[in-house]
């Protein structure tokens, strides 16, 4: 019984010990996740032009949020999966206003080149009039392209959801005006330090009891 006793103490201090640990992180870790690399190495090189900030933050988009939608057949109509989608998009392009948007319109193989085309830019039409319906300023949104039937995903010449799509990109800095950075990469990074923070100074709560009894 002694040792069963002796064994959850040493859980318990296990336990403690790790919850010390997670309260002592810097602030700020968990913006780092490795990702970004190192964040005083990154951003010197960012600033000296070594990595290109928009690319770092085309990178996370892409891997944060769903960047593509599908369509049905000969339709730029959005069903209910795809608003979610633009749902999620949205929601991340509001935690990045720095950010410039391009959405690219697809068709699969079925009909002809300049039908398709049209096609694919009502599509990304679509999707740009959802996002600003979702909070996103025109300013910052572009259905710049329709590509048509030119870049399938799958290659063939029947109806094909997968290239029923849009795809969407970032594609530069919102009122962009001088230097390198024009503050923006900074902004991001300040803005994500701060909330780290925040959430390390009001952590959840958590209690555990160990009932140990003779």
């Amino acid at each position: 019984m002694r040792g069963h006793m002796r064994f959850l103490l040493s859980l318990s201090t296990l336990a403690a010990l790790a919850a010390c640990g997670d309260m002592n992180r810097e602030v700020g870790a968990e913006v780092d996740s490795g990702y970004f690399g190192n964040s005083t190495m990154n951003n010197t090189m960012v600033q000296m032009g070594a990595i290109d900030a928009q690319a770092l933050l085309a990178q996370r988009f892409n891997r944060e949020v769903p960047p593509t939608i599908t369509f049905p057949f000969n339709s730029a109509s959005l069903t209910p999966e795809a608003r979610s989608v633009l749902d999620l998009q949205a929601s991340w392009m509001r935690q990045f206003p720095e950010l410039r948007f391009s959405v690219y319109g697809h068709t699969d193989l079925v009909g002809g080149d300049s039908y398709n085309k049209a096609l694919g830019k009502r599509r990304a039409q679509a999707v740009v009039a959802y996002l600003g319906s979702r909070g996103i300023s025109s300013s910052r949104l572009d259905a710049l392209v329709s590509f048509g039937k030119t870049q399938p995903v799958v290659h063939t010449l029947g109806p094909e959801e997968r290239n029923r799509r849009t795809v969407t990109e970032v594609s530069g800095w919102a009122n962009r005006k001088s230097g390198p950075l024009s503050g923006k990469y900074a902004e991001v990074i300040h803005r994500e330090y701060v909330e780290s923070a925040r959430r390390a100074i009001d952590p959840p709560t958590q209690v555990t009891q160990l009932n140990i009894s003779n």
